[in-house]
């Protein structure tokens, strides 16, 4: 993991974890869409950042769809362990220029941001906070 995505991790292992599993989702779905968007921006200047950044967006989308929290559509893995796969995909996402050969290019920035918004995401989510119904909401 790159020592910037290190210290983000250190420092929101320390923070309260104050985003909802439904602003967690808002979030992963945001960050699909830059990852697509970057992709096809990307296509023209630099192949390999644009499958990259496709790559990615895949990778986050799948993770979102098949996650048990609200935005989730399969409901096949909990909300800890979509976390778990989270700091893996941002530690791949941070590393993929230089494992595709594009690390001294301008574009490399982007896929290092987009790790270290995926670590504080997780970093900050609260698993265990449970959806408010109705009624609960307007008695608090």
């Amino acid at each position: 993991m790159p020592l910037l995505q290190r210290g983000v991790a250190a420092a929101t292992n320390r923070m309260p974890n104050v985003i909802s599993p439904t602003a967690h989702a808002i979030i992963d779905y945001i960050t699909v869409g830059a990852f697509f968007l970057m992709g096809a921006a990307l296509w023209r200047r630099n192949k390999r950042a644009a499958l990259g950044s496709v790559m990615c967006g895949s990778a986050e989308l799948g993770t979102v769809l098949i996650t048990d929290f609200p935005g989730g559509v399969a409901k096949i893995i909990d909300l800890p362990t979509h976390l778990r796969i989270d700091m893996a995909l941002a530690a791949m996402t941070a590393t993929l220029p230089d494992a595709m050969g594009f690390k001294d290019e301008s574009e490399s920035k982007w896929f290092r941001l987009l790790g270290v918004n995926i670590t504080a995401n997780a970093g900050l989510t609260n698993p265990e906070q449970k959806r408010m119904s109705r009624r609960e909401r307007w008695a608090a």
